[in-house]
């Protein structure tokens, strides 16, 4: 008999070799009817793979991360036995799972895979789907793996073998295909309700272009056809709101092959953007407590060493500049010229904590392929801070750094939103993370704990941490329902030692200090992207480039549009007149378009009271106020940054 521990602290009873799913019968039939994969021992299992041993136990449901990228890894094997049956002697390479959906890639020789074959594919995999077919997992020893795959002239598989060893390979069938995979798989076929391949492209083998170029088709599927209806409307709601399509038609940002990929160039409307955003966050961290810092662009090698970050993040940084035998980096991270400002004075248990703040600029290595628009970049302003502190001060200092998340949330009307706390892997010590086991138990259990005590909601993930320690990558969705990481909270349990930073202690001793980083703005560049989508180019009027249209109907009121604009620069409101000779319908239908929050029509009847027709983006007539009322009201609801117009479409 076997011990099994429920998430609610319950311990059932089974016989060994019990899979998941039986549990989940023994609980409710209704449950079973959804469990599509098992959480044994943290490990994400097939929901009908047997357990031999105590374990503890979590059902997952489409409603879990992990059932969800095993219903899709599922799915991706369903295409591929619906592309074997298709093309003949097709291979496949990998066909992972992906944040939303799933690609699979593949060796189809002389034939072709184009958009058109694409719902072809989709009739035969919902054949295929409807025959709820078991995944059946099978552990095969190495050389019968070898023989199978090599009886099959399978290349791709049999490289994939090399680094495997025995006891380390299984092979998952469903229907008529069979194929090397880790697993894990959903219990059949059947599951899969609606399907939807969404392109095809190229990749080549293992992502190296000097290696053959294969055939990749990405795809999605749900468990019932309302979901992917909902995701078909997103996807279509998400292409107008394109940051990419929306930068270019608002002038807020450019690219140019001259500067080089990844290297935005600011308009003038995306840096007045910029520059409110930089705004809300001074004024956030001076009332916080932080003190504002500068520091430069390229620092010596030596630095880069003493922080770790040339052995960790080498990959990610631009290569060096050497001058008179000194190598310099591009700046990739602000932390290490933080620590030594920290350092450049003796500090006291009096000085901490030391908060210290600037928007920094940095530069990072990007491969071309994963640059996106401003979501991937090569140079980037981080909304930089760390955090100084003593042990006894880290959860009230930590709690301070959410609480300051959860503001801009509001002003920004991001409604969902998870803390994400990524955790070492013991097994990765010395390598991906600094060797300090003690050191990784303690502060995940810290930061742990607060998150618990203010009932901040959190999920934990295991391996994504940074080298120095744990962190809190900070996940939001958009109004549209899209997911970004928008930024991280890093405890550094590391770098006092690295950089020997110390303070004196109240009883005279000294101590290293914790440090805090954090980024709650994230970039400007990630996070201008991200606004670009939620608020479909339709700012609120504070972050507005532009916040003001007066529109006179004739050259007889230019007087008095220019008496607006006065008034409303000596607001500091950003104004302009539309001096064009057009009718005003197209003035209206063009400034409309623009995505200006506020437009004021100006014609005789205006001129003579001293009043404004007023009309707001999206909701039309507003009615007639006077100059100063309106001037007013504005002023008030900029200060205010009020956001009410994000969810807009």
């Amino acid at each position: 008999m076997i011990n099994i521990t429920l998430p609610d602290g319950s311990v059932r009873t089974y016989q060994a070799g019990t899979s998941a799913l039986d549990i989940a019968k023994s609980i409710s039939e209704g449950l079973a009817r959804k469990v599509l994969a098992a959480s044994v021992n943290k490990e994400v299992w097939d929901a009908t793979r047997p357990i031999n041993t105590d374990a503890t136990l979590q059902l997952l449901t489409w409603d879990d991360t992990d059932a969800k990228s095993t219903f899709w890894h599922s799915t991706a094997h369903l295409m591929a036995e619906a592309v074997e049956a298709t093309f003949p002697g097709v291979k496949f390479w990998v066909g992972p799972a992906l944040d939303r959906g799933f690609y699979y890639d593949m060796d189809l020789g002389d034939a072709k895979i184009t958009e058109d074959d694409l719902g072809m594919l989709e009739k035969k995999m919902n054949e295929l789907a409807k025959q709820n077919n078991l995944f059946v997992r099978k552990a095969v020893p190495k050389a019968e793996a070898l023989d199978y795959f090599g009886g099959k002239g399978d290349e791709y598989k049999l490289d994939l073998l090399q680094n495997l060893t025995d006891g380390e390979i299984t092979f998952y069938t469903q229907g008529q295909f069979t194929d090397l995979c880790r697993g894990p798989h959903i219990p059949h076929t059947g599951f899969i309700k609606a399907i939807k391949l969404t392109s095809v492209a190229g990749a080549y083998w293992k992502g190296d272009e000097k290696n053959k170029q294969l055939t990749r088709v990405y795809g999605i599927s749900f468990p019932a056809q309302k979901e992917l209806d909902e995701y078909l409307a997103m996807l279509e709601e998400a292409k107008k709101r394109d940051h990419r399509k929306l930068g270019k038609e608002l002038g807020i940002y450019t690219m140019d092959d001259d500067v080089g990929q990844g290297l935005p160039l600011w308009l003038p409307n995306g840096t007045v953007i910029i520059e409110e955003l930089e705004k809300l966050a001074k004024e956030t961290e001076n009332a916080g407590g932080y003190k504002r810092v500068v520091t430069p662009h390229i620092a010596k090698e030596s630095m880069y060493l003493t922080s770790g970050h040339l052995p960790y993040y080498a990959d990610s940084m631009f290569p060096p500049m050497e001058l008179d035998g000194t190598k310099y980096y591009l700046k990739a991270m602000n932390c290490p010229h933080h620590h030594k400002i920290f350092d450049a004075e003796p500090k006291s248990y009096k000085d901490l904590p030391f908060r210290i703040a600037e928007y920094g600029t940095c530069y990072r290595y990007e491969q071309s392929g994963e640059l996106f628009g401003l979501m991937r970049v090569r140079c980037l302003h981080m909304n930089d801070a760390h955090i100084y502190c003593s042990k006894e001060q880290f959860a009230k200092e930590f709690r301070a750094v959410n609480d300051m998340y959860i503001k801009y949330f509001k002003i920004f009307g991001v409604d969902k939103y998870v803390m994400r706390l990524s955790l070492h892997d013991p097994a990765k010590l010395g390598q991906k993370y600094v060797n300090e086991p003690e050191l990784w138990k303690e502060t995940e259990a810290m930061v742990r704990e607060v998150l618990i005590s203010y009932n901040i909601p959190y999920i934990e993930v295991q391996d994504e941490a940074a080298f120095y320690g744990p962190k809190i990558d900070v996940q939001i969705w958009s109004a549209i329902g899209r997911e970004f990481t928008l930024a991280t909270n890093q405890v550094d349990f590391n770098s006092g030692n690295k950089f020997k930073l110390s303070y004196t202690t109240q009883d005279n001793t000294t101590d290293v200090p914790l440090i805090i980083h954090r980024a709650p703005l994230g970039t400007h560049e990630r996070f201008i992207g991200f606004l670009l989508e939620h608020y479909a180019g339709k700012f609120p009027a504070w972050l507005a480039p532009l916040q003001v249209k007066i529109l006179p109907i004739s050259d007889k009121f230019m007087d008095y549009a220019n008496t607006i604009l006065e008034t409303l620069k000596n607001a500091d409101i950003r104004a302009e007149i539309d001096d064009r000779n057009e009718k005003i319908g197209k003035k209206i239908r063009d400034t409309e378009l623009a995505r200006v929050p506020y437009m004021l029509v100006v014609g005789e009847k205006e001129m003579n009271e001293g009043k404004v027709a007023v009309r707001r983006q999206g909701k039309g007539d507003l009615g007639v106020k006077g100059l100063e009322e309106f001037t007013a009201d504005l002023s008030r609801e900029i200060k205010e940054r009020r956001g009410e117009e994000k969810a807009e479409g």
